[in-house]
């Protein structure tokens, strides 16, 4: 198994990390360290837990304290948006940030490599004309969207239990991504239930038809995710499995989770004949283009950074 830290740290060591609430489960550190070590980088890469409340103060003083660079997950990828000096083109666009990087004259620039990294599994796919559903309405959505927009859907749903949350995307996206349909879950309960699915009066018949359409599921939701604190979590599904069955076979599932292997959600997928893909090629592939930009090398050992991820997951 691959060291994931540095030989030595020593008074030169310098700083970088990834900003949540929570964070300590991230897989981000292993992969980080791994290749800071492949590349000889005399940095270490830590899990920052950062409640809301104290992220303008974090991110203020890791930007004191030199640190080299940040990645920020949930619940912060829109807040921290407000807090850098500069916003790239796309995070300016999408209004989600996961990726700040230090400015030659201070403060921090905020961009998105969340979208590189999901576009990775699809790319070897045409998906020109195709449709598109996507579950869920939070940060990590719109990064899905933008990703989507790029490789040429001619339609793209969107379906969000919150009417005013739903709103607020389509809202955002109607300038770049005109053929957004959002859809009302119109869910009348916990989103996913503990015997492992949500029931299936929670799917509204316009979520109904449009899984029927679909080329491409992607699920931006975290349920279904394990969690330490609630054992029954990995066996929820964020779609019934009457729901699921309105997929065709053939139709692509992707879960942005990857913890468990696989999901509920891409369980019952492949049992309905589709073809699956977990968030963790998503998580390598946007590490790698945050290392990239903050180390400024052209190439990072993307294998390297794969097989430490899953040595984690593994527990190797």
């Amino acid at each position: 198994m691959t060291s994931a830290l540095p030989i030595a740290i020593s008074g030169s060591t310098a700083l970088a990390g990834v900003l949540g609430d929570p964070v300590r489960h991230s897989l981000s550190p292993a992969m980080h360290n791994a290749a800071l070590q492949a590349l000889g980088l005399d940095w270490l890469y830590l899990a920052l837990p950062v409640p809301a409340a104290a992220l303008a103060r974090a991110v203020q003083a890791l930007e004191a304290l030199d640190c080299r660079g940040l990645n920020v997950t949930l619940p912060h990828k829109r807040a921290v948006a407000a807090l850098v000096a500069e916003l790239s083109p796309l995070a300016q666009r999408i209004g989600a940030v996961n990726t700040l990087v230090r400015r030659e004259q201070g403060g921090w620039l905020g961009t998105n490599t969340d979208v590189e990294g999901f576009l990775a599994p699809l790319r070897q796919h045409d998906w020109r004309g195709r449709r598109a559903l996507v579950l869920g309405c939070g940060g990590s959505a719109l990064a899905v969207l933008a990703g989507l927009e790029s490789l040429g859907f001619a339609a793209v749903a969107v379906a969000g239990r919150d009417p005013r949350r739903l709103a607020a995307l389509a809202q955002a996206c109607r300038g770049w991504l005109p053929q957004l349909e959002p859809i009302s879950w119109h869910g009348n309960g916990p989103e996913g239930s503990a015997a492992g699915a949500a029931s299936p009066t929670e799917a509204s018949q316009a979520l109904l038809e449009t899984l029927e359409a679909a080329d491409l599921l992607v699920n931006t939701t975290p349920v279904g995710m394990d969690s330490s604190r609630d054992p029954q979590a990995a066996h929820r599904c964020p779609l019934a499995g009457s729901a699921l069955r309105r997929l065709r076979p053939g139709s692509t599932v992707y879960d942005l989770i990857y913890t468990p292997r696989p999901t509920r959600l891409l369980q019952a997928a492949r049992e309905q004949g589709c073809p699956t893909v977990d968030g963790l090629e998503m998580l390598v592939r946007q590490g790698a283009a945050s290392l990239s930009l903050w180390s400024g090398l052209d190439t990072v050992p993307v294998e390297v950074m794969r097989h430490a991820a899953l040595a984690q997951l593994e527990g190797s």
